[in-house]
């Protein structure tokens, strides 16, 4: 029995409960004319019984799939010859792929041997019946806990109650899942980071200005020693990112500025959903019109000044990714300056106040906390891009600010480290961990600033 079958056989029965509980509620008070004296409203009753039906069945049935693929392993090692028994852990877990390979389908039983065929066939039977048996457990506890609950049903059932614990229970652990996967990207990257630092010495890292992390993977190999001062990276960063934020920053406030205040109502119509047609715009496809048309552009155009550009250069890629982040800035400042009350602009005009010093002196610091908002959402996204920068600025890890010569940032070094055939525990490999627990405290980092900025400037009105 597959278990989308089972789970939509739960709901079914879930659904079947809701419906009998809220009848049933209905029936113990003589009818719709003596819901009044229900403590609550009938399909609150329903709500309750489907839960009961439907959140321990699925609870049973994913239990039962976590320790039942783990028991069938077993098993079928138990039924392995004795000489496969005893291989050593790298081999077993190579016979196991094999194995998982055939019940997959991935690798054909013809090509398999017979050994492996054996454990798979073994496999598939007791996986079978193991969710069969799965299957209908959960089905029966479907049945016999939402037989109790409708059971269970009296006038004064705080059925209400009840169901909005079970939702404030669902909300939370929505909430713990963000958190806990917050903790283990961190405490993921942090572990990780700190095997590095065993290779490398952190001073040479975050003050180190030659970036090469090519090394020899064997001692027969000749290879470099490799270099691990990540300055260049991080200036790389900084650069390709400010550019882009003196592009976006005063292009999206001012264009949310228009729109939220001076435009008609058939222009914002129009304009709003345009501007923020440039965030849906695949990444690639900026990295090669910065590829193809910005960069040799402004080579031309250096040229002709005189100026030295490069094909691949930190202004093509800031420029484009600019442009890409202009509906992070606009869309939230559009929304908060729309949001500040009317009655705000009405006072400031009823003091004499002029349109531009309304907005300057009223409209901006009331809707100040969305503005630094969405400059510091656009802010983490240039920090983050990866595509535009393979493209357009390069991957050499030079140290400059000239924002015409090539450049290289965090992430992309991080993509580069992490691609390849290198060994996990490498120094190589590692960086990029390092690498990423950098970026994480710089974006913490920019986060307490912002939050220090708006409680600081932001305007309060009752």
């Amino acid at each position: 029995m597959h278990s989308s079958t089972v789970v939509v056989v739960i709901l079914l029965l879930a659904s079947a409960a809701y419906q009998w509980a809220k009848s049933r509620s209905i029936s113990l008070v003589g009818g719709t004319r003596g819901v009044r004296n229900l403590h609550s409203l009938p399909a609150y009753y329903g709500m309750y019984v489907a839960l009961w039906c439907a959140l321990p069945a699925l609870a049973l049935l994913g239990l039962w799939h976590l320790l039942g693929d783990r028991v069938v392993l077993q098993l079928v090692l138990a039924q392995m010859p004795t000489a496969f028994q005893q291989l050593p852990a790298d081999q077993a877990g190579l016979l196991l792929n094999d194995i998982r390979n055939v019940v997959s389908g991935a690798v054909p039983m013809e090509t398999a041997r017979p050994e492996v065929v054996m454990a798979a066939h073994h496999w598939q039977t007791l996986s079978g019946q193991s969710n069969l048996a799965g299957g209908l457990l959960a089905l029966c506890v479907a049945v016999l806990v939402g037989s109790l609950a409708v059971r269970s049903i009296k006038p004064d059932l705080r059925a209400r109650n009840r169901v909005e614990s079970a939702a404030e229970w669902a909300l939370l652990a929505c909430s713990g899942v963000a958190v806990l996967t917050t903790i283990g990207i961190v405490v993921s990257v942090l572990y990780e980071a700190i095997h590095f630092f065993h290779f490398v010495s952190p001073i040479d890292f975050l003050f180190g200005t030659t970036w090469s992390p090519q090394m020899a993977m064997r001692a027969d190999q000749v290879g470099s020693s490799g270099a691990f001062g990540a300055v260049p990276l991080f200036t790389g960063t900084l650069l390709i990112a400010s550019i882009a934020l003196v592009v976006s920053v005063p292009i999206g406030l001012f264009s949310a500025i228009f729109l939220a205040e001076y435009a008609a109502r058939g222009v914002r119509t129009v304009v709003k959903p345009l501007l923020e047609i440039l965030a849906g715009i695949p990444t690639v496809v900026y990295g090669f019109f910065a590829a193809m048309t910005v960069g040799p552009l402004l080579r031309t155009v250096g040229e002709s000044f005189g100026l030295t550009v490069a094909s691949e250069s930190a202004l093509s890629a800031g420029l484009v990714m600019g442009v890409m982040i202009i509906p992070f800035v606009s869309s939230l400042a559009d929304d908060m300056i729309t949001a500040v009350p009317q009655s705000l602009r009405d006072g400031a005009y009823a003091l004499g106040a002029t349109r531009s010093e309304t907005i300057r002196n009223v409209v901006l610091p009331a809707a100040l906390p969305g503005i630094v908002g969405g400059v510091l959402l656009a802010a983490s996204r240039a920090i983050g891009e990866t595509m535009i920068v393979v493209m357009a600025a390069g991957l050499s890890a030079n140290l400059t600010a000239n924002p015409f010569e090539a450049v290289t940032t965090v992430t992309v070094q991080i993509a580069t480290l992490l691609v390849g055939d290198s060994e996990f525990d490498s120094p190589k490999t590692l960086a990029a961990f390092a690498l990423g627990l950098v970026l994480f405290l710089a974006t913490l980092g920019l986060n307490i600033v912002a939050l220090k900025v708006v409680r600081k400037y932001r305007e309060q009105y009752d």
